[in-house]
Order: C-alpha cells, then structure tokens, then sequence
C-alpha cells in the first residue's frame, strides 16, 4: 500500500514541482538581489486574479497569463540576455511560484469557474458547476 501510494501520479507531479520549487531557489541564489526579494515577491503572480472581478472567463484567461511556465521562463531568458536583471528576477519569480501553487494542486484554470484547473478540481464541483 504504501508503494502505491508512493508512486501515485499526484504524488509523483508533486514531487516534480517540489524539484522545480528548488531550482528557482538556486536560480534566485544566483542573483545580486538580496533573500528577501524572494519571499517578498513570491505571491505576485497571484494579481492574476483580479480578473475574476470581472468575469469568469477574462479571469482564467489572466490567471493562466500570470501563471503560464512559458512565461515565466521567458521572461527570465530575455531577462539574463539583455542583462535586465529586474526581469530575470520577475521570471524567477513567476516561476517559483507556479511551482508552488501546482505542489499544492492549484493549476492552469478553465473558464468555467476558479476551482476547476488542468489538474482538476480543487474541492469537488457543485451540482451548478457541472455540465451534461
């Protein structure tokens, strides 16, 4: 029971982004910027929900923008190649914290509702939510 559990895929993505989670800490450490930067930026990509002021749809598109890994390592690639260090910063950022919210089973969001991501439901859906 207990190798099942182990090698669970759940278990097994977790401990994929839990890795990613600490290469972004190596990568901040390869910075000048001090360690505090790094908890203190750490939530900023969560302004993407914001959009969910708006509607549910503009909302998924916005969070997903903020918390897409393509982004994120974008921007730290332009940011390390035109030597804009603010940027780099930014993509490790953005990066580090994908990670953390995916190690917790928050994910890439529908436009159906905040709860329902690419990795699932964070709390299971209510009776509205579902659609037949």
């Amino acid at each position: 029971m207990l190798n099942a559990l182990f090698w669970s895929m759940k278990y097994l993505l977790r401990l994929e982004e839990l890795a990613l989670f600490v290469i972004s800490i190596y990568a901040f450490y390869l910075t000048e910027f001090d360690w505090w930067w790094f908890p203190a930026l750490l939530l900023l990509p969560d302004i993407g929900i914001l959009g969910y002021a708006l509607d549910a749809k503009i909302g998924a598109w916005v969070y997903n923008v903020f918390h897409h890994r393509g982004i994120a390592i974008s921007m730290l690639a332009i940011g390390y190649l035109y030597d804009l260090r603010w940027i780099e910063l930014l993509g490790i950022i953005f990066f580090a914290h994908i990670a953390m919210d995916r190690i917790f089973g928050y994910g890439l969001k529908h436009e159906d509702g905040f709860h329902h991501t690419h990795l699932g439901w964070i709390k299971p859906p209510h009776k509205s939510q579902i659609k037949d």
